[in-house]
């Protein structure tokens, strides 16, 4: 009874800690909201990238020291950030071919390799003849806000996603007076915003609408489910039917949780993923443009509602929504020219890693070969030992021994026998 009295005590106790904790049952239950079919090849193009994307990062922590040069200590204190864990050397180590490590007065330090470099330059040269596609794209994100305004702050954010460089202000708002303008009300870097002052109806322009232009047939998007997903098939075909609602068009004026308010929404976020080199965003980052871009409060369902255009995954347990019609099979179908490059740098990072894994492979099978090799003297002696305890044996029982051997059982028997 003392037994199942502590046993209801505790579970009492458990009761009443997740009645204390609702924002932990709200959680919970929206969790299962983010369980969704799996795509592998889409996943893997994620898997993909997620090594790329953090060695990127390390190149640009590289770039950004003096002499283009880190100490190792100082990259192990920035791992934390990258969400990686275990010893920069190691990880390094495995790229040999992007980042060269050498020992100088008893500290480790990291530098890029010359290939790595010359891979840098290009980048840059593409950089400066894409700056009319920044230009266009800094536009189209502004047009498609409420107020044509976005703060820096947030959109600093996501600017590697949209391929902007690091000093994308500097660079292009200088050259273009009459569209942009830095604005800071609250005089503080994190209130200052960048406002469009001339509206392009040649920019309003959607990427479904361009693509209807060019087949000559009303806007509408495209599914690429299979044709085993009838449900979802049905429920797509429905909200097709709705007439396209162009993300650039002021929200204002639709009412809120409509079906147009809901098309102008997946109609926005279709927008913003074509205008990403990879056709991918993170959901949280999204979700901080809520008042910029007039989203709902629950992106994540909204998205989850129609799979036929937007893919979610939780890969890395970060959670990115991906467009299903940008990708055939784990490679994108359109590539940007900055993306053609990153590719590259990917590919000199496969080269590395396969060298690396060759080396290990190498290493591990030296090590194999000794230990055979040492191994076999000592089978030897225990070999020795063993019949040498046998004879042993055999000479202290007086040959009995030798009765186990068929042979002389007879012979013994036999003559036992006879002499009786």
């Amino acid at each position: 009874m003392m037994i199942s009295k502590r046993v209801l005590k505790r579970l009492a106790c458990c009761y009443c800690r997740l009645r204390s904790q609702p924002s932990f049952i709200h959680h919970f239950r929206n969790f299962s909201l983010w369980s969704t079919k799996k795509d592998p090849d889409l996943e893997a193009a994620l898997s993909r990238n997620r090594r790329w994307i953090v060695n990127n990062q390390i190149k640009n922590i590289i770039l950004r020291c003096p002499n283009q040069v880190v100490p190792l200590e100082y990259l192990q204190k920035k791992f934390k950030t990258l969400d990686l864990q275990g010893k920069a050397l190691n990880w390094l180590k495995k790229y040999p071919c992007c980042f060269e490590i050498y020992l100088e007065n008893d500290e480790y330090h990291c530098r890029l390799t010359k290939r790595m470099i010359h891979l840098v330059e290009e980048e840059e040269l593409v950089k400066d003849m894409q700056e009319p596609v920044f230009v266009k794209k800094l536009a189209k994100l502004l047009m498609m806000s409420v107020n044509q305004r976005l703060n820096v702050t947030k959109l600093n954010e996501l600017k590697h996603s949209f391929g902007f460089p690091d000093d994308y202000i500097i660079r292009i708002l200088p050259k273009h007076p009459e569209m942009f303008r830095l604005v800071n009300n609250g005089w503080r870097k994190s209130s200052m915003e960048i406002e469009l002052l001339a509206w392009n109806p040649d920019l309003a322009v959607s990427a479904v609408e361009a693509s209807a232009q060019k087949q000559g047939i009303e806007p509408c998007f495209s599914c690429s489910l299979p044709s085993t997903w009838i449900k979802s098939w049905q429920k797509f075909v429905e909200f097709n039917a709705i007439p396209y609602i162009s993300p650039f068009l002021n929200p204002r004026g639709l009412e809120e949780g409509s079906k147009e308010m809901e098309k102008r929404i997946v109609g926005l976020v279709h927008e913003l993923l074509s205008l990403t080199l990879w056709k991918k965003l993170s959901i949280v980052k999204l979700s901080h443009f809520k008042r910029e871009f007039a989203l709902p409060e629950k992106l994540n369902v909204l998205l989850l509602k129609h799979p036929g255009i937007f893919y979610v995954s939780n890969k890395y347990q970060i959670y990115t929504v991906l467009l299903r019609e940008a990708y055939n099979g784990s490679e994108l179908v359109d590539k940007n020219p900055l993306v053609i490059v990153k590719n590259k740098f990917g590919d000199l990072m496969q080269e590395g890693l396969h060298e690396y894994n060759q080396r290990r492979r190498v290493v591990n099978l030296e090590k194999k070969r000794k230990c055979m090799n040492l191994m076999k003297p000592e089978r030897r002696k225990v070999a020795s030992s063993e019949t040498s305890n046998q004879d042993d044996n055999g000479d202290t029982l007086g040959g009995l021994g030798r009765l186990f051997d068929p042979e002389e059982r007879k012979r013994f028997y036999k003559v036992l026998f006879d002499e009786r």
